[in-house]
């Protein structure tokens, strides 16, 4: 219904507390159960912001998400259920998607009898299931999605809808979970949360007297109008959907440790990407969208000194900043021109070349690729940079996305991506994937990298044909470590002075300081 869960079934309850000394605000937005972006458990860190691993070799998802849809009466305990399953699952890519996010937006007589008690948000009707099952079945297929942010204030949706990406495992939460035929296909698993009528009016009174300031009057008023009525009409028969129905709500343990073995049983164990990327295409001739820097004297002797371990941090700094300005000349060259005719101060016509195309954008994937960053600025004016931090884990040795920055309307721009090695091309090929999730077209892509393995050029062109791969050498191996032989070493820690962790690979980053 309108109202959250209660506050003692918080996803809040999951982060370190933070005292303010203020008295607590009042939610007044459908702050979508995909935050906060991350959910510290007993066990591990959750990343609910992130997009999961699951790239095969040809840049598609290989497995759809495992979409668990939890239905239940209003303050039955849904969210409280959906935390105990995220707990004991221990998935690391986890998406909570809330019906509280898709109400309609009401008309000006709506909103007035929202304001007196008199409007039903326990009727389907109240529910946007279009752009519901839209966004579930996006999500399902591990695309990003933009959620509505709803407004339970002014009754409408805010102008900046929160963008989130796909996972191992989604949770989908309502109280008309069950309510809509096309909805319930997409959901690989349904619960019902069955509590006693009591309880949940107990918990609804507390709640929406406490949290909300609402007077005990209105609020036995709108449950006996309104919730009452629903829950019986349109959600009490969706029991019978359920496949497991959990009493008590998230006291009923044994429950929810059933529906955890059934999850795991269903999620196969998704074979590591390295191991699909490693058998492809090898003894291939390299693809025709790779251009590699002419071997000059020049290139060849920078490439000497910051190959070189006992070169010095400065002199690795110098010339690697030479490299990137050549290589970012390199990539310059491959975007599109057009004619276009200038008068010289003699007076004289001169027929040049101008960038037909609506703006440059460079995305760099962190840590890294950040330092190509000046040198695309020296050589484009006023360019925007966004900034994407892929990390290795050490694990599964599968990449992670952790964060993300990119320029608004990046759809229509052609896209720098900036990384300084490449070895088996995973987290190159993760960057590509979420620029196009982001709508950018795949033939206005650079990739640009001072150096690759012939395995990571392999994979990236396999995946994404129309992608342009620019980089000043390409070496032939990547080792059992997934580091480039004869390779650079770590260029983030030669480039920044830090030391490499034993297990380094070329590919890693900092970890971030959550």
């Amino acid at each position: 219904s309108e109202k959250k869960e209660s506050g003692e079934g918080s996803l809040d309850r999951l982060l370190p507390s933070v005292s303010t000394g203020l008295s607590p605000r009042k939610r007044t937005t459908s702050q979508c159960k995909s935050e906060p972006p991350l959910l510290r458990t007993s066990k591990r860190t959750i990343y609910t912001a992130g997009r999961p691993p699951w790239y095969n070799e040809h840049g598609t998802q290989s497995k759809e998400a495992f979409v668990i849809g939890l239905c239940g009466g209003s303050a039955s305990g849904k969210t409280t259920v959906a935390r105990k399953i995220i707990e004991a699952l221990d998935v690391p890519w986890v998406v909570l998607l809330s019906m509280d996010s898709f109400y309609k937006v009401l008309s000006p007589e709506q909103q007035a009898m929202a304001a007196s008690n008199d409007y039903n948000f326990d009727h389907p009707d109240a529910f946007d299931f279009d752009l519901l099952t839209h966004t579930l079945r996006k999500l399902k297929q591990g695309k990003s999605v933009k959620i509505p942010v709803y407004d339970f204030t002014t009754h409408g949706r805010q102008k900046d809808w929160k963008t989130v990406y796909g996972a191992s495992v989604i949770i989908f939460e309502g109280i008309m979970a069950f309510a809509d035929k096309e909805l319930l296909q997409l959901l690989d698993m349904k619960i019902f949360v069955d509590t006693d009528s009591d309880i949940r009016l107990v918990r609804r009174l507390r709640r929406d007297i406490t949290e909300r300031g609402r007077d005990i009057e209105g609020v036995i008023k709108q449950y006996n109008k309104f919730v009452k009525p629903a829950f019986e009409q349109y959600i009490e028969p969706t029991m019978r959907l359920a496949d497991i129905v959990v009493p008590r709500g998230g006291g009923n343990m044994v429950a929810i440790d059933l529906i955890v073995q059934h999850v795991h049983s269903q999620l196969e164990e998704v074979s590591e990407v390295m191991a699909a990327l490693a058998s492809a295409h090898q003894a291939q001739p390299f693809p025709q969208t790779l251009s590699v820097l002419e071997s000059t004297p020049q290139v060849r002797g920078m490439h000497t000194i910051i190959r070189n371990k006992e070169t010095s941090r400065d002199e690795f700094i110098f010339y690697s900043k030479r490299l990137m300005r050549l290589l970012i000349e390199r990539a310059l060259s491959f975007l599109p021109s057009q004619v276009h005719i200038v008068q010289t101060p003699q007076g004289e016509d001169y027929e040049g070349k101008t960038f037909h195309g609506k703006r440059i954008t460079g995305v760099s994937i962190l840590r890294a690729g950040e330092t190509m960053e000046p040198a695309l600025r020296a050589v484009c004016k006023d360019v925007r940079i966004g900034k994407i931090l892929i990390q290795t884990n050490q694990d599964t040795g599968e990449p992670e996305l952790h964060y993300l920055r990119l320029p608004k309307d990046i759809s229509e721009d052609h896209v720098i991506l900036m990384d300084c090695t490449v070895s088996t091309g995973a987290a190159a090929m993760m960057a590509v994937r979420v620029l196009l999730d982001h709508d950018v077209q795949e033939d206005k892509i650079l990739l640009v990298s001072l150096l690759m393995a012939e395995m990571g050029v392999h994979s990236v062109a396999y995946a994404f044909p129309q992608v342009k791969i620019i980089t000043t050498a390409v070496d032939k191996k990547v080792n059992d470590l997934f580091h480039i032989i004869p390779g650079i070493g770590n260029f983030g820690d030669r480039y920044f002075g830090t030391d490499a962790p034993p297990d380094w690979s070329d590919e890693d980053m900092d970890e971030p300081s959550y």
